[in-house]
This record gives structure tokens, sequence and C-alpha cells, in this order.
């Protein structure tokens, strides 16, 4: 139960921190290009509380992480107008990308805190080896968190990001298909590798690229892949 206890903590408090900067990250850009809504509605903060989504930020982690499957989560959307931007389309796609791009930045400091602590050289069962291995759940957790959702389709991030370059017309279009993308979404990632495991999109497309991600950074911290 202890050790139980300790993998649901090495995972589940690295990937709140990593929701919680990610979403505020959103909003603190949106802010800068013009709609002050999350500011607003008490969304810029820190607080785990203001951001969890039972489901997605607690529930869906603790049980991969039990499974020692991927893990992967969401949390509670900051609100952000697109009216209230300066430059909607454009802004968007920048706004979109901001959540992204701050889980990168967030692996970039699992590296520094690897360098500190010398984890190259650091002895298995020791404390040291004990915040180095937690710095790589941390590592791997932002690149996965950037990388899936930065997936090309709504209502992910990358999903924003398509649509700010869609012609205008075909824009009602993709966020109609917005509605059933996270079914299709779950589909894939949870019922059809449970029926045709060789068909599990995590394993066969995401890792990868997560992983050889994840090299280019431990590269940097002096890890060996």
């Amino acid at each position: 139960m202890n050790e139980t206890l300790i993998q649901i903590a090495t995972w589940l408090v690295p990937l709140i921190i990593a929701i919680v900067f990610h979403e505020v990250a959103h909003g603190l850009v949106a802010r800068r290009l013009g709609d002050p809504t999350a500011a607003q509605l008490g969304r810029l903060t820190l607080n785990p509380f203001k951001h969890v989504d039972p489901v997605g930020t607690v529930i869906l982690p603790m049980v991969l992480a039990l499974a020692k499957a991927p893990i992967f989560g969401w949390a509670k959307p900051v609100p952000v107008v697109a009216e209230r931007l300066r430059n909607p389309r454009r802004d968007m796609v920048i706004v979109a990308l901001a959540g992204p791009a701050m889980n990168f930045l967030l692996a970039f400091v699992a590296v520094l805190i690897l360098l500190a602590v010398d984890a190259g050289s650091a002895q298995r069962g020791g404390a040291t080896f004990f915040i180095a291995q937690n710095a790589v759940n941390f590592l791997l957790i932002n690149l996965f968190l950037a990388t899936f959702n930065l997936i090309p389709l709504p209502p992910f991030d990358g999903g924003h990001v398509v649509e700010g370059f869609l012609p205008r017309r075909a824009v009602p279009a993709w966020r109609n298909f917005g509605r059933f993308a996270i079914i299709i979404l779950f589909a894939l990632l949870l019922v059809v590798p449970m029926i045709v495991p060789s068909a599990n999109v995590v394993e066969r497309l995401i890792s990868p690229i997560v992983m050889r991600i994840a090299e280019f950074y431990l590269g940097l911290a002096g890890i060996a892949s």
C-alpha cells in the first residue's frame, strides 16, 4: 500500500503542477493580448483547487498510474473570450501555444534540477536518487502533456492552432466536429487498445515522439538515454 501511494504521489503531484502552470500560461498570455477574463474570474492563480477537474486531474491519472499506463489528464480550461483579444484569430493561436510552451519550459526546469543534484552519478536508493527520479517524472509528464495537447483536434490546443489557419468559412464545421472529437479520442486512447492492443495510439504515435524529445532533454542533463 505504501509503495502504491508513493507511486501515485510521484506522478500525480508533478502532473497537477504541470497542468496548473499550463492553464495559467493560457490565461496570462490571453490577458497580455487583451482578454482579462481569466484574471477577472480568479483563474490566474497557482492554487490547484481553482484548476482541478476531479476526473481529469485526479481520478484518471491515478487509474493510469496504477495500471502503469502513460499518465495524462486535464484541468478545468481557463476561460478565454476570443472577441476580447486584439486580433482574435492570430491571438487565439498564440494563447493555445502558450500552454504547451510552458510545459516545455518546465521540462527544462527539470533538467536544471537534474544538473543540480548531479543525477548522472546519483546512487540508487539515496535522497539524491529520489530527487532525480522525481525530476525525470516531472520532465516526462510535462513533455507528454505538451505533446498530447498539440494533437491537431479540438478541443486540444493543437485544434485551436489548426482553426487559426483554416479559411473562415470552414471554422463552424471545425467547431462542430470538436463536439465529437473528445469521444473519438477517448475511443482511440482507451477503448480501441483494449480490443486491439496493436492499435494503441499512445504507445505507437505519442510516446515515441515524447521519448525522442526526452532524449534531447536528458542529454542536456548529462543522462544517457
